[in-house]
C-alpha cells in the first residue's frame, strides 16, 4: 500500500485549533437545542423531536451522498433533479405495474445512471463537476417535466409508502434507514480502501494518482455513490408525501451541500466526515423548526441558514490557515 493511503488511515496528532474544528458543528448543535429549550416549552417535546429527525431524513441522505463527492474536490449540483426524476419514474412505473418492488427497482436505477452520467463526464472527459453536474440538473428536471407533462402523481399503495410513513417499536422508519445510510456511509469512508482513497483524491488528486492509485474509476464511484442515494431519498419522499412531482426536490441541492458545509467538510476536498454531515443536516433542522416554534417569519429562514453557511465556511477557511 502506498504512504499516500497510508496517511489518511493514521490518527493524525492534536495540533492546536483541532478540537474546535473537529466538534465545533456538535457544540453548535447543543448551544441551539439548549437555546431553543429555554425559550420554547415545546422543543424537547417527543413528538417534536419525532418531527424534527422525520423532516431532515431526506436531506440526511442526499447530504451523505453529497460527502463523498465533495471529499474528492467536487461539487454535486444536480441532486435534486435526480430526486425529482427518480421519484416521478418510480410513481410511474408503480401506477403502470402496481408492483412496489419493481417501483423500487426503477427508482434506485435511475438514481444510480444519473451518477455514472455525472462520474463519466467529470472523471473521464474533465469536465468542471460545476458545468458537469448543472448540466446533468437541467436534463434530469426536464426529462421529469416531459415524464409528467408537469403534473404529480400521487395515491400510492401503504407498502411502497412504508420506508416514508411506517414506524418500527415506535420509532419513523425514516429515521432508522438515515441511520443505516450513515452507518454504512461511514464504515466505507474509514474501514475500506476506497474511502482512503476518496480522502486521498481530494488532499491531492495527482500525487494520489501518481501512487498508481486509478483516481478517475474511484471519483466517478463517488458521483454513483450519490445517485444511489438521491434515488433513496426519493423513496423516502414520495412515501412521505403520498406524491411524486416533477418539481420535487427543487433547491435541495443547496440544503444537501450546505448540511455537508456546517458539518465540516472542507468544500477543497479531503477532510470532513459524514458524521459531520448528520450533524449539519440537524442543524438545518433544528433551526427551521425552532423559528416556526417562536413564530418567526418563514423569510427569515433563509437568511438565518445563509449565516450560519457563512460562519461554517469561515471556519473551515481559518482552520487551513491556522494548519498552513
Amino acid at each position: 500500500m502506498n504512504a499516500i493511503v497510508k496517511n489518511h488511515d493514521a490518527t493524525p496528532g492534536w495540533k492546536k485549533g483541532d478540537v474546535f474544528r473537529k466538534f465545533s458543528a456538535f457544540f453548535g448543535l447543543i448551544l441551539l437545542c439548549l437555546i431553543l429549550t429555554l425559550l420554547s416549552d415545546a422543543f424537547l417535546k417527543t413528538t417534536n423531536i419525532r418531527n424534527i429527525l422525520s423532516q431532515v431524513a431526506v436531506i440526511s441522505v442526499m447530504a451523505a451522498g453529497a460527502t463523498f463527492v465533495i471529499l474528492t474536490g467536487g461539487i454535486d449540483l444536480s441532486v435534486g433533479s435526480i430526486l425529482g426524476l427518480c421519484g416521478v419514474l418510480a410513481a410511474g412505473v408503480l401506477k403502470w405495474s402496481g408492483s412496489p418492488a419493481l417501483a423500487i427497482a426503477a427508482c434506485l436505477f435511475v438514481g444510480l445512471a444519473c451518477g455514472v452520467a455525472n462520474g463519466y463526464l467529470v472523471s473521464f472527459l474533465k469536465l468542471p463537476p460545476f458545468v458537469a453536474t448543472l448540466g446533468i440538473m437541467s436534463i434530469a428536471r426536464g426529462f421529469s417535466f416531459i415524464y409528467t407533462q408537469g403534473k404529480p402523481i400521487s395515491s400510492f399503495p401503504p407498502s411502497f409508502r412504508y420506508l416514508g410513513t411506517g414506524e418500527f417499536f415506535g420509532v419513523p422508519v425514516l429515521v432508522i434507514v438515515t441511520a443505516i445510510v450513515y452507518i454504512a456511509s461511514w464504515y466505507i469512508l474509514r474501514k475500506t480502501p476506497f474511502g482512503r482513497y476518496v480522502h486521498a483524491i481530494g488532499s491531492n488528486e495527482t500525487a494520489t494518482r501518481l501512487s498508481g492509485i486509478h483516481t478517475n474509476l474511484n471519483k466517478a464511484l463517488a458521483y454513483v455513490i450519490c445517485g444511489g442515494l438521491c434515488g433513496f431519498a426519493a423513496l423516502l419522499f414520495c412515501g412521505r408525501i403520498n406524491s411524486a412531482h416533477p418539481l420535487s426536490g427543487q433547491g435541495y441541492e443547496l440544503n444537501a451541500i450546505a448540511a455537508v458545509v456546517i458539518g465540516g467538510t472542507s468544500l477543497s476536498g479531503g477532510r470532513g466526515s459524514v458524521g459531520g454531515t448528520l450533524i449539519g443536516a440537524l442543524i438545518m433542522g433544528v433551526i427551521t423548526n425552532g423559528l416556526n416554534l417562536l413564530n418567526v417569519d418563514t423569510y427569515w429562514q433563509g437568511v438565518v441558514l445563509g449565516v450560519v453557511i457563512i460562519i461554517a465556511v469561515t471556519i473551515d477557511m481559518r482552520s487551513k490557515k491556522g494548519a498552513a
